[in-house]
């Protein structure tokens, strides 16, 4: 209990500092030109240290190699290499890490002759080094080897599942270990295009949730045909990007905005099994301007060890989540400055940093972890991977710089409760407001206190049952004693009185 009660006065002297302060996010403004906050239990903004701060900005001119036109997409290798697909300059940057150009594709032999690019819109390189890249006017997907020469050209799929005239147009793309292609195509509504090595098509993965209104489907009843041409059509939404974990889950975003479901984590069967047992859907921001209007993803990013990472264009924030649904710390905004962006398409990371390329000012964004984001990251791995003992001084150290980080209290909890500590996981648990592993808490203690007290409690039981047997026993002997009856006067003749 001393542990809840220090644990409270931290937490009540940060909220007394928080409520005395002019704003709640000056002090994440002062070194940020975007604030910082995250969702508490009763979906309420509450300020944030910051996670990550923007360090600097990369463009085509400081590369040397001319501005990016209309950049769309970012890849990082297992190398170290990134990769920019520069879309309005047909070609494919890559640079180092740190900021060098190691060459430009602009073009490859193709049995025999010179190819080229046409507004390639999507990269990834596989753990071989293979360039993948979504070449969308020329309606194919090109696979370079990793000396430049080709490998394959996916294109004209071919299927009875496809409709009679069907367009190829792909605009992201994604591969697992087993070299099966994963393409998003512009119109297709069934899902993720799913290819074989050979490029040859196998079907459709995922599909997106149609969210019906059926305040419009009551009103087509009585519309003419001419009104229910004008009326939308209840037809699933696209994806709009898509990224591999190392176990071979395809995440997924789309682009609808109204979704409950943006974020889908697909297994082989195309079934989504993203886990979401955080206090709120994984959904972007939960409150918004309705001027502004909700989270709309345009890429996602697995960072490794359960931790993701989506990007919101409509607001220019990444919000990012640990394997277990939780919002973890959101950054980012729309603006001019260095850190904010006018449009953001793709997010990829390198070591530590995180890359947030931007369409509009056709650059590519650099952001640095904070120690803040440092123990968050660390701390998250450690409980993804089953090490929560270990993780409990990270915690610590995290509630040290933000008090109302309920995340950390739920994970001191968890570890606590595997060493059977469970009073002490209680406290934590109600300061995180995880109810569902209070009440496991409170079962185990209670059950603990039962055991440590239970002779003692069954000795009292017995001795006051027996002081009321007895007392149960003296009574009934009292009732059951003889009586006595008095004897009536005599008269002298030795009749009784009448």
């Amino acid at each position: 209990m001393a542990a809840k009660q220090w644990l409270l006065g931290v937490a009540a002297a940060s909220l007394l500092f928080l409520s005395a302060a002019p704003s709640p996010v000056s002090a994440a403004s002062s070194s940020t030109p975007y604030e910082s906050y995250n969702y508490n239990y009763w979906e309420e903004g509450a300020p944030s240290p910051a996670a990550y701060v923007p360090a600097r900005t990369v463009s085509g001119t400081d590369l040397g190699v001319g501005s990016f036109l209309e950049p769309s997409d970012l890849y990082t290798a297992v190398d170290g290499l990134i990769y920019v697909a520069d879309t309005g300059n047909n070609r494919i940057v890559v640079m180092t890490d740190e900021w060098k150009v190691d060459r430009v594709i602009d073009s490859f032999e193709n049995e025999g002759k010179k190819d080229s690019f046409n507004m390639p819109s999507g990269v990834y390189v596989d753990e071989l080094g293979s360039l993948f890249v979504a070449d969308t006017n020329n309606g194919r997907v090109v696979v370079l080897h990793k000396d430049g020469t080709l490998k394959l050209i996916v294109d004209n799929p071919q299927s009875d599942i496809l409709a009679a005239g069907f367009k190829f147009v792909p605009l992201k793309v994604a591969v697992d270990k087993a070299q099966r292609v994963y393409v998003v195509a512009n119109g297709v509504y069934e899902g993720v295009m799913q290819f074989d090595s050979e490029g040859s098509f196998i079907g459709y993965v995922g599909t997106n949730k149609v969210q019906r209104d059926y305040t419009e489907i009551f009103w087509r009843i009585f519309s003419t045909k001419a009104q229910k041409a004008k009326m939308v059509l209840f037809i699933p939404t696209e994806f709009s990007n898509i990224d591999m974990d190392h176990k071979g889950f395809v995440y997924a975003t789309n682009i609808d905005p109204n979704s409950k479901e943006p974020i889908k984590r697909l297994n082989p069967s195309g079934e989504d099994v993203l886990k979401r047992y955080g206090y709120f859907a994984v959904v972007g921001d939960i409150r918004f301007r309705m001027s502004v209007g909700p989270s709309k993803f345009v890429d996602i990013k697995v960072m490794g060890d359960g931790i993701y990472s989506a990007l919101d264009s409509n607001q220019g924030k990444i919000f990012t989540y640990d394997d277990e649904g939780n919002l973890l710390y959101v950054y980012g905004s729309k603006g001019n400055q260095v850190g904010t962006f006018k449009t953001p398409v793709a997010i990829d990371r390198s070591g530590q940093n995180h890359l947030v390329l931007d369409r509009g000012k056709g650059n590519i964004a650099v952001f640095e972890p904070t120690l803040f984001g440092q123990k968050v990251n660390e701390a998250s791995q450690l409980h993804y991977n089953g090490r929560n003992t270990e993780a409990v001084p990270i915690w610590e150290e995290v509630l040290r710089l933000n008090a109302n980080y309920d995340i950390a209290y739920i994970g001191i909890g968890r570890s606590l409760l595997m060493e059977k500590q469970n009073g002490e996981a209680m406290d934590y648990f109600e300061l995180g407001m995880d109810r569902k592993n209070y009440s496991v808490a409170y079962k185990r203690h209670r059950r603990e206190l039962m055991k440590e007290h239970f002779s003692s409690f069954m000795t009292t039981v017995v001795i006051l049952a027996a002081v009321l047997a007895a007392f149960l026993l003296a009574r009934a002997w009292r009732k059951r004693k003889p009586f006595v009856r008095a004897a009536a006067p005599q008269t002298k003749g030795g009749d009784r009185a009448l």
